[in-house]
């Protein structure tokens, strides 16, 4: 997991979720790459993000959300108003007057709606409120709800993220290229913390490269990189020279013009290639009877 942070957490909630992210760094862990604390400005209002992550087969905006008092019970969550053990209220760290999950559908709707405007609407965003207890508590998460694009995951075990990310992994296809997150990233105006394509690549974000999508950051130079190094690839692959031509090659100078057979550049070609090596061989015969002639 590639891991971006724009600004410094400021809640313990945000602390731990960037420890567990940065901590995904073997085969098996959940692939893909996490900017926190971004913001999207969508229909005049301002979205503060905590987290957004792609992987290649989703996106998934995480709202990290911290317990003040050390309690224990059966956490309800309803859609909406306040959360409640026993029937007490809890206090959440910098709590909107608004529910988190109630702030977790307009950012996923935002997110969303914001994508579809740019010919991503088929690329499906999830929700996730991480509810990160104080040590020594025992709670238990009961949903009042059932819908699968928002979840509420307890924050005491970084297992419960990996599975969550791991268990929308196998519900489809990829979905999300490299080009998709590159767009997602400039849009957002977060293009300085885009990774290079070949990170990306590694990460399983599948599909052509469009490498002028990294033009104006950091990563320009290695975006080129990657171009020249797929363009060598495929000319590897069709049998094509692995270097680059002289200007003063036949190829160069009479190149192909079209997918068809154009004798009059065949015969240029042809009679330039022969005129070279008349030279050279003219050069070492030239040279050789200077050397015989020298020794005798």
């Amino acid at each position: 997991m590639l891991v971006r942070v724009q600004n410094a957490a400021g809640t313990q909630a945000e602390r731990v979720l960037i420890e567990w992210l940065r901590q995904w760094k073997e085969p098996d862990d959940p692939h893909g790459v996490a900017i926190v604390n971004c913001s999207l400005f969508y229909q005049d209002r301002l979205h503060q993000f905590d987290a957004v992550v792609w992987t290649p087969t989703t996106c998934v905006v995480i709202e990290a959300e911290t317990l003040v008092e050390r309690i224990s019970g059966e956490l309800e969550v309803p859609p909406h108003g306040p959360w409640r053990v026993g029937g007490q209220v809890v206090t959440l760290e910098g709590e909107d007057r608004r529910g988190p999950t109630e702030v977790s559908r307009e950012h996923t709707f935002a997110l969303q709606s914001w994508l579809a405007e740019r010919g991503l609407g088929q690329r499906v965003v999830f929700g996730v409120v991480l509810v990160v207890p104080p040590n020594g508590s025992h709670l238990r998460i009961r949903q009042l709800w059932n819908d699968n694009s928002l979840q509420v995951l307890l924050g005491d075990d970084p297992n419960r993220l990996r599975d969550y990310l791991e268990a929308q992994a196998s519900l489809g296809r990829a979905e999300w290229t490299a080009n998709d997150v590159a767009l997602s990233f400039r849009g957002l105006g977060i293009l300085p913390f885009l990774p290079a394509p070949q990170d990306l690549v590694v990460e399983g974000f599948v599909g052509p490269v469009d490498t002028t999508l990294w033009r104006g950051g950091p990563q320009q130079a290695q975006a080129e990189l990657y171009d020249e190094e797929q363009s060598m690839s495929a000319a590897e692959a069709a049998g094509a020279l692995p270097f680059t031509m002289p200007w003063y090659s036949p190829w160069e100078l009479y190149p192909r013009r079209s997918e068809g057979v154009d004798l009059g550049q065949t015969l240029m070609r042809v009679m330039l290639a022969l005129g070279m090596l008349v030279a050279v061989a003219w050069v070492i015969w030239f040279v050789l009877a200077v050397v015989l002639h020298a020794v005798t």
